[in-house]
């Protein structure tokens, strides 16, 4: 790979959020974002994960739990509050480190994935976890195609040749190995098992139209959760890499908002109310029972 990955790291205020982008790919996923939320005064840290970020040697899920858990309590060392904000994947493994860390300020889950059943996922995904447990285990990796997670036509076609030429992009690896997928569905697991526990506020920001992870993951999810402050927002111009396509600038926004009402609702004691739904979900309802009303 010839993509240099390095740890971002952006000095702010005593806030600091904790950012872990998805599975096999880097901090460039997250760099964007990183970068509003510092200008906003957080203090952001996209960290280099060993065993789960490109490049390094692939390790359990554990060890991905464990080197997250290192970042977080480094920060919390210098820090008055540390927030955790996962993409993809990596949203999964922040809600394993909130749950190991419940003294977190919140959690931030972007494109959470804890089932690969997007509409763009290939009928025979369902096989790869068999594979695994055979000779293909070592050999097969499972490659990326189009739409790359993008809905920007422009941005799409930029990503699918710096994939052509280095195996990789900003917004992530061109194939993933059986044994990262392998522990990405036993991280899955874990955190279906935890969900009820945690209680920190939690935000979840997620494409209607996601064609890697469908709505049916934030929904397990804001179902089963005890946050008392839930924010819930759905996008409907965008797929899966929401903080690179169509509304990147929506996720950055939202995202600093709701980690400064955090910080307000635990000074005051005010929950906030009742979930927030955005209104582009609304919208999308409303298009969908229009073309029902056309078909009858």
């Amino acid at each position: 790979m010839k993509t240099s990955v390095r740890t971002i790291f952006n000095e702010g205020d005593g806030h600091a959020v904790l950012m872990l982008h998805g599975l096999s790919s880097s901090p460039l996923e997250l760099r964007y974002l990183a970068r509003f939320l510092n200008d906003e005064g957080f203090t952001t840290c996209v960290p280099v994960l060993n065993g789960y970020t490109a490049g390094s040697p692939e390790q359990a899920m554990e060890h991905w739990l464990d080197a997250a858990t290192r970042e977080f309590d480094a920060l919390a060392a210098r820090h008055e509050r540390v927030s955790i904000c996962g993409l993809s994947i990596g949203a999964a493994l922040a809600l394993a480190l909130v749950h190991r860390r419940p003294q977190a300020q919140a959690v931030a889950l972007l494109s959470l994935t804890l089932a690969y059943d997007g509409w763009a996922i290939p009928w025979y995904r369902f096989l790869l976890n068999w594979a695994y447990y055979s000779p293909l285990r070592s050999r097969y990796r499972y490659r990326e195609s189009a739409p790359y997670g993008l809905r920007n036509d422009a941005l799409r076609a930029k990503i699918a040749r710096a994939m052509e030429r280095d195996d990789f992009s900003e917004v992530g690896p061109s194939t993933i190995s059986l044994p990262a997928l392998h522990e990405a569905s036993r991280l899955a697991a874990t955190v279906r098992s935890q969900v009820r526990t945690i209680r920190n506020d939690c935000l979840i920001i997620h494409a209607i139209d996601d064609e890697t992870s469908s709505p049916r993951n934030p929904r397990f999810v804001a179902s089963e959760i005890e946050s008392t402050f839930l924010r819930t927002i759905w996008l409907d111009d965008s797929y899966h890499m929401i903080t690179s396509d169509n509304e990147r600038e929506i996720v950055a926004r939202e995202t600093a908002l709701f980690l400064r009402e955090s910080e307000i609702t635990s000074r005051t004691g005010d929950a906030g109310g009742k979930p927030v739904v955005s209104k582009a979900l609304a919208r999308r309802l409303r298009q969908l029972a229009a073309m029902g009303k056309g078909r009858a």
